[in-house]
């Protein structure tokens, strides 16, 4: 699973490097994918919304395992 969430957070790094930040897997317990936002998106207001509508919807899609997304 950990090798799947790689892959698509390689697809969204992207959008985040546009916008100055990227992202970082830290670890997944459980369907539960830790992430460390990086750069820009570590300091913005927006960071939770990014981390829930963003990654987490894009995760979930393409990984029917994926419960959930939390900041490590």
């Amino acid at each position: 699973m950990k090798e799947q969430v790689q892959q698509v957070l390689e697809k969204i790094r992207p959008s985040l490097k546009a916008d100055g930040g990227d992202v970082e897997l830290v670890d997944i317990v459980d369907g539960v994918v830790k992430v460390r936002l990086q750069g820009a998106c570590a300091g913005c207001p927006m960071s939770q919304i990014t981390l829930k509508n963003g990654i987490e919807r894009i995760l979930k899609q393409e990984i029917p395992e994926v419960k959930s997304v939390e900041p490590a």
